[in-house]
């Protein structure tokens, strides 16, 4: 006979829900080896191949069309850059007169020393005294924001950081998603209302801070490390936001700055703890959808 003392149970009640609205034109989807199409005036783009005269995918994703060139968009894929995109990454090694970066990408990405604002925003020719300091501007483990300058043959990319908004990243969270759920935006920066900034990488990874004073950035010259303590209440929303965001990724809504917003105050109600548990998880991801589609239609 086995006995169950003070063990807590969380119980919730069914409840109505209103079901997500189908979309109007189902999208075509495709896995590999499925014929897209036998029409021979079509040229051949990313994810398809030739075989007999057919047009094949050789990967499982959507099927999209520009004029007469195919191709197919992986539903889950690495990180694969475009020039202007803005990415977070990590500082995985120090090098000569360049960093590596992990930026979610099949390849490190590199940033040289050329690319990246002195501290104090000062503008000179790199000399050989910059190149010994490099360990003291950028160390392995650092997180940063920068800009995608330049995609080399093989696939890496080339990163800088010269504009003051980009550099290296202070206190905060950084949330990992799918790279194909961020939506492409003007701006990737947002300082949200609830009292947080969010950067929206475009390479899947999210930081969440304290809203950033522009002031002490641009004195800084981007290389501002406040180690100060982070409030309490500061805390509280950079946790609910990370986990609004991961409730969004999991039911698979594209992450932009309205989206994000919207989930947040939906999940007003819980408390941060209770947006890990999968059912509350999935009734804020239902509310930000619907919420969503209200306004688009």
């Amino acid at each position: 006979r086995v006995q169950f003392e003070n063990m807590a149970v969380h119980i919730t009640l069914p409840e109505s829900r209103k079901k997500p609205a189908a979309p109007d034109e189902p999208k075509h989807l495709v896995t590999p080896g499925d014929v897209i199409t036998t029409d021979t005036g079509y040229m051949r783009g990313h994810g398809t191949y030739m075989d007999d005269d057919k047009l094949k995918a050789s990967v499982a994703g959507v099927v999209e069309r520009v004029n007469k060139l195919i191709c197919v968009q992986p539903l889950k894929t690495r990180y694969n850059g475009e020039i202007g995109d803005v990415v977070v990454g990590r500082i995985t090694e120090v090098g000569q007169r360049r960093w590596r970066v992990d930026v979610n990408s099949r390849l490190d990405a590199v940033l040289m020393l050329s690319a990246v604002n002195l501290p104090g925003g000062e503008l000179r020719r790199r000399s050989a005294e910059d190149e010994l300091m490099m360990r003291e501007y950028l160390q392995e483990g650092d997180l940063i924001s920068a800009e995608v300058q330049a995609i080399f043959h093989d696939g890496a990319l080339s990163l800088h950081t010269r504009s003051l908004k980009y550099g290296k990243l202070g206190q905060g969270v950084m949330v990992q998603v799918s790279p194909s759920l961020i939506k492409r935006r003007k701006t990737h920066f947002h300082n949200l209302p609830c009292g947080a900034s969010v950067i929206l990488g475009n390479n899947g990874y999210m930081w969440i801070c304290p809203t950033v004073d522009d002031e002490k950035v641009e004195s800084s010259g981007g290389y501002q490390q406040d180690l100060e303590p982070v409030p309490s209440a500061d805390r509280e929303v950079i946790a609910r936001l990370r986990n609004c965001i991961l409730a969004l990724a999991t039911h698979k809504l594209m992450l932009y700055d309205t989206s994000v917003l919207y989930s947040y105050e939906a999940s007003r109600q819980y408390q941060v703890k209770d947006l890990l548990q999968p059912d509350v998880a999935e009734k804020v991801a239902d509310d930000t959808r619907q919420r969503l589609q209200m306004e688009s239609g």
